[in-house]
Formats: structure tokens, C-alpha cells, sequence
């Protein structure tokens, strides 16, 4: 019996060595970036025991078939668009359309894929409380249509009152639709979305695909937070709906976050953004409006939406031309700091050029693993001359850029691999001084409630604390 039970024992690590064999072909063979492949097979041959079920619901990150499904979907949603006479991003009228003076702006306009606009109006919101107040009191006023998608929804005080502000405006005879991230919102229960849908209305999770396999996959996450009044006013940002967003929960509480209010033709401009994730999970289009001039606006916009089936890889390519085109500073904040080697590389030419490159990234921790990789990556950073910062008072969980004097860039995406090759992400990049002065002082703020990084304290660090940083790096392609 034990000569038999030591026999099945070694037939059950042979097979699971040889599975993760298997597995690391398949990785090398699949994974996007060269570092993302070298992560996965050293850790499926090296470890196949750990990380065989990771890999089953990380892995494959960009299969074709999702790839091509997405894109077809998206050509026949733009295809019904045309015949019902809404102008698609490429075709917006030249009184809307313009061509910006920055060749960063005609980069990302080139890159997302739409036009850059001009008469719009953008307001700052800093922190849940103004953030929520402005957006619920919208949604209260709003007399045709209401867009929500966030990544993350709580039944919670806050995602109660939105769930009442929404069922109020159905009850209206509103057209309202609710578009939430499956995984994100796995915590959601049934009945609140229930509720909605008795109320009138029309719910909606993403998901890649409804195929029984790719249950498993929790890649192609829906990370966008997008909120759009009657095709003319929208609220993009960092801000998902629960209490902690309004630094209610400790242990990270005080929260730090940021969105923006758009109004004008770039709100229309996030309808299809919207449009295109409806329509993959429902195949069918909600209810668009003509883009519109706002009243005063004077300034330029570029929203630029980006994910995993782009044709280029948008997240990171927008961060490098962000970076690139600064000649005086770049301050970018975010709560994961793990950047790919070309993000890196803009860094360090950056401060070769002489431009002051400030990063301001959380004390506390919400993901170890993440927190652990930033926080050696911002050591090496503080290293090579860039102005490292933590955050003290809070969460830190606002992505905000800000190039030189002019151009602010604001939205959903973080300054990791998931944002750059694995989420669908939303930024809105915008052109004026006097909203780049008001970006600058809020991050003035937050950058005297930040300590600096110390670079040689790197050294000072217990042993164990430095193997857990470097192991943690080697996972950085995937986290």
C-alpha cells in the first residue's frame, strides 16, 4: 500500500510538472510582452504547483478570438451608428473637430482614435464628497438619458443613493442604462440589481465573453468610470461607488481621489466609448446624442480609451508620449507604480532632458503584491533622480498627469501592466492653462502631505523585506 500510494504520489507531480511545462509553451506562445512571458514560464516551471490555477484565470491574456470578436463587434456597432445618422469619431464636424497645436494631443487623438474637440468645459472634483454630490445631483437633473458604468459598485449608503437616483430618473421615463464589471462588482447582490431592473432600468455586466471557459478568466477587466448626462455632460475618474471612496472605511481612510466634469462635444465622445461596451454585451446601441458646443467652453479635449484588443498598446503608449512631450516637468500621480521598460526609459530621458519628474504613489497598502513590486520600483526610481513621493494622510488613488503648463491628462488608468495592456481604461486628456494651474495646485497639495522617498534606505531594510520586494518585481508583468 505504501509502495502503491508513493507511486500515485510521484504519477501526481509528473503530471503536474508536466502540465506547467505545457502551460509555460503556452505562455511564451501567447503573453503579449517578452517580461510578461518570462514571468510565466519561469514561475509555471519553476513553481508549477502555485501557480498552474493562477495562470488559469490570468492567463491568455490577449487570446485572438477575443481579440477579433471584439473588433468586429465594434465595426458593426459603428456601422449601425452611421445608419442612424450619429456621426462616428472620425467624422465629427470640423465646427467641433480641431487640430491641436501640441503634438503630444494629435499623438493621443491619433491613438484613441478620435478627434480631438474644441468648446468644451472641464471641472475638477477632488475627493467622494464633491465627486458624488455633483454626480447624483446630475443624474437628478438630468431629462433624456443617463450613461453608468464603474468598475466597482457597493450596496452600500453611496451605491444606495445611486441605485434611488437611478430607479427616480427610470420612473421619469428616462432612457438609464447600468453597465458594471462582473468581476469587480462580484460582491454586488443579485437583489440590488434586480431592483434596478424592476425599476426600469436597463442592466447590463460586461463581460469578454459568455463562453463557459473563460468563467475563469479575470483578465479584460472593465476598469472605466464613466458617467454621461444627455450626451452633453460626462464625469470620468478615479471615483468608484462605496463608502470607502468617501474615506469612510478605515484602515485606508482618508481617501484621495480625483474626477472631472466634462461638458461640451467630448462628452459625446464618451458616449461611444460607452457605446462600444454596450453594445459587446448586448449587441445593441443605447440611445446617442449629437455632440453639442458647451455654453463658454473654450477647451480643447482627447479622450482616449484603451484595451486589451487596441491595435497598439494605448495605456502604456499614452503615459510615453506623455512623458516625452514634457519639457519643463511631468508630475504624474497613481496608486500602483509599476511601470513596463518603455515608461521607465521616458523617465529616465526625461530627466536627462532636465525635466522635473515628480511621482507621488500611496504609503498604504490595498494589494501586497502591488504595494511590495511600487515600492522597489520607486526606490530604483529615487535612484536614478526622480522625485519620489508617498502620500500620507490616506489612500492615495487619483491617475492624474500633468505635462509642463498646458496639458493635464485625468481618468481611470494606473501606472501598471493591467492598465496598460490588460483593462479597458479611460483618460481624458485636456488642453488649458488656466485648468492645468488648477491640476497644478491640487497636486501642490498633495504633494506637501507626501514624505520623499529615500533611496538609500533601500539598503537599511531587513533581509526578508527586500527578498519579498524582488520576488514580488519578478511578478510584475502579470500583476
Amino acid at each position: 500500500m505504501l509502495h502503491l500510494g508513493l507511486l500515485d504520489f510521484s504519477l501526481i507531480l509528473l503530471v503536474v510538472h508536466l502540465t506547467g511545462a505545457v502551460a509555460a509553451v503556452h505562455a511564451a506562445l501567447t503573453v503579449r510582452t517578452s517580461q510578461g512571458a518570462v514571468a510565466w514560464v519561469v514561475a509555471l516551471v519553476m513553481m508549477p504547483y502555485l501557480t498552474l490555477l493562477p495562470y488559469l484565470f490570468l492567463g491568455r491574456r490577449r487570446f485572438a478570438d477575443y481579440v477579433t470578436a471584439r473588433r468586429y463587434v465594434i465595426e458593426q456597432m459603428y456601422r449601425q451608428v452611421g445608419r442612424n445618422d450619429w456621426p462616428s469619431p472620425e467624422s465629427v464636424s470640423a465646427e467641433l473637430a480641431v487640430e491641436a497645436p501640441q503634438s503630444c494631443i494629435r499623438t493621443l487623438s491619433r491613438l484613441g482614435r478620435s478627434p480631438t474637440t474644441g468648446h468644451n468645459r472641464v471641472r475638477l472634483l477632488i475627493n467622494g464628497e464633491a465627486t458624488f454630490t455633483t454626480i447624483l445631483a446630475a443624474i437628478t437633473a438630468a431629462r433624456h438619458s443617463v450613461i453608468v458604468q464603474f468598475f466597482i459598485v457597493h450596496d452600500d449608503m453611496l451605491g444606495q443613493a445611486l441605485q434611488q437616483a437611478l430607479l427616480e430618473r427610470a420612473a421619469e421615463g428616462l432612457h438609464v442604462y447600468f453597465l458594471y464589471d462582473s468581476i469587480g462588482c462580484h460582491a454586488l447582490p443579485k437583489s440590488y440589481l434586480e431592483s434596478l431592473e424592476q425599476g426600469g432600468v436597463d442592466v447590463q455586466p460586461f463581460a469578454v465573453t459568455r463562453r463557459f471557459v473563460n468563467r475563469f478568466q479575470v483578465n479584460f477587466r472593465n476598469h472605466r468610470k464613466l458617467v454621461v448626462i444627455d450626451g452633453k455632460t460626462a464625469y470620468v475618474g478615479g471615483h468608484n461607488v462605496g463608502c470607502e471612496y468617501l474615506g469612510l472605511k478605515p484602515p485606508l481612510a482618508p481617501w484621495r481621489d480625483t474626477h472631472i466634469e466634462v461638458t461640451g462635444p467630448a462628452a459625446a465622445i464618451l458616449q461611444l466609448s460607452f457605446a462600444e461596451d454596450w453594445y459587446a454585451a448586448t449587441g445593441k446601441l443605447p440611445l446617442l446624442h449629437q455632440p453639442r458646443k458647451a455654453d463658454g467652453g473654450t477647451m480643447l479635449c482627447q479622450v482616449v480609451p484603451s484595451g486589451p484588443a487596441d491595435r497598439l498598446e494605448t495605456g502604456s503608449l499614452l503615459f510615453v508620449e506623455a512623458i516625452n512631450a514634457a519639457q519643463r516637468r511631468i508630475w504624474l500621480t497613481s496608486p500602483y507604480f509599476v511601470p513596463d521598460e518603455a515608461v521607465s526609459a521616458a523617465l529616465r530621458l526625461a530627466l536627462l532632458r532636465g525635466v522635473e519628474v515628480k511621482i507621488l504613489i500611496p504609503s498604504r497598502k490595498d494589494h501586497r503584491m502591488v504595494f511590495l513590486a511600487s515600492r522597489l520600483y520607486a526606490y530604483e526610481a529615487a535612484r536614478a533622480g526622480v522625485q519620489m513621493y508617498t502620500y500620507r494622510p490616506g489612500f492615495l488613488h487619483q491617475k492624474v498627469v500633468l505635462v509642463d503648463d498646458e496639458i493635464a491628462i485625468i481618468g481611470s488608468a494606473n501606472l501598471d501592466n493591467r492598465s496598460f495592456r490588460l483593462n479597458f481604461e479611460l483618460m481624458v486628456a485636456t488642453v488649458d492653462r488656466g485648468f492645468a494651474a488648477e491640476v497644478e495646485a491640487m497636486l501642490v497639495t498633495d504633494f506637501a502631505l507626501a514624505d520623499p522617498v529615500d533611496a538609500s534606505r533601500y539598503a537599511r531594510l531587513t533581509l526578508w523585506r527586500r527578498v519579498a520586494m524582488s520576488l514580488a518585481r519578478l511578478f510584475a508583468p502579470i500583476l
